[in-house]
């Protein structure tokens, strides 16, 4: 025999796994701290500048 289910409680177990799915996406997109926020746009400044100064210039920028 087949298993019964009770629709709506299975109804309800989908969209809680659902809202934890977009919870767990969430808390790695927006949950750093602001020091770590910070540290990661200092490291992509830095790797700016260093990518600048190794740079060619051309003839004409001489």
């Amino acid at each position: 025999m087949a298993e019964i289910v009770n629709l709506r409680q299975a109804r309800k177990n989908r969209l809680r796994a659902e809202k934890e799915r977009a919870a767990d996406t969430n808390r790695a997109k927006f949950g750093r701290t602001k020091a770590e926020r910070e540290m990661s746009e200092k490291q992509a400044e830095l790797d700016a500048k260093r990518l600048d100064f190794h740079k060619r210039l051309s003839d004409d920028e001489e």
